[in-house]
């Protein structure tokens, strides 16, 4: 069972091996060196509460065991006006991410209460033009192609990095 903690929690989806590798390689080319402390990630919650971390993981136990892998369409690139983005797409990850909110509603921030945006960030924190650039260079170049959904990781952030606290597998 997971111990309460004081720090934040952060929910991620988590990918298959293979987008894992793509994407960590993409953000180590692109992401500022000295901002880069995180693998690849897509970003279900932002900011859960540390206290609630048992209740939480027993939850998302319950969910991934009877959650099946999601298949997820990559399909093209986001300007996040400092940074670029992979944009991805599954109509059961925004279903399971309502259903989420709604069970969580009364512990999430107005930025967790928005619609899920699924995407991979592989640069931010740059000036705008040189967002700008990539974005036209990976636009140019962008083929969509598929990635898996594999289950859910639950994060502590530690003022920047974040600790991995639980992974939870979907069914296969």
């Amino acid at each position: 069972m997971l111990a309460p903690t004081t720090a934040p929690l952060i929910l991620t989806l988590t990918l298959d091996a293979a987008a894992q590798v793509h994407f960590n390689e993409l953000r180590q080319l692109h992401f500022p060196p000295e901002r880069n402390y995180l693998h690849a990630h897509v970003t279900l919650f932002h900011h859960l509460p540390g206290p609630e971390a048992p209740a939480i993981a027993a939850y998302l136990a319950q969910v991934a065991a009877r959650s099946p892998v999601l298949p997820l369409q990559v399909t093209g690139l986001r300007f996040l006006g400092r940074g670029v983005a992979y944009e991805l797409q599954n109509p059961d990850l925004q279903h399971l991410h309502k259903q989420l909110q709604t069970t969580w509603a009364a512990w999430l921030t107005p930025q967790d209460q928005q619609r899920l945006k699924p995407h991979v960030t592989v640069q931010n924190k740059v000036d705008p033009a040189v967002a700008r650039a990539l974005h036209q260079e990976l636009a140019a170049q962008f083929v969509p192609f598929e990635a898996t959904g594999i289950g859910l990781t639950l994060w502590a952030y530690q003022n920047g990095p974040w600790q991995q606290l639980a992974q939870f597998a979907f069914t296969e």
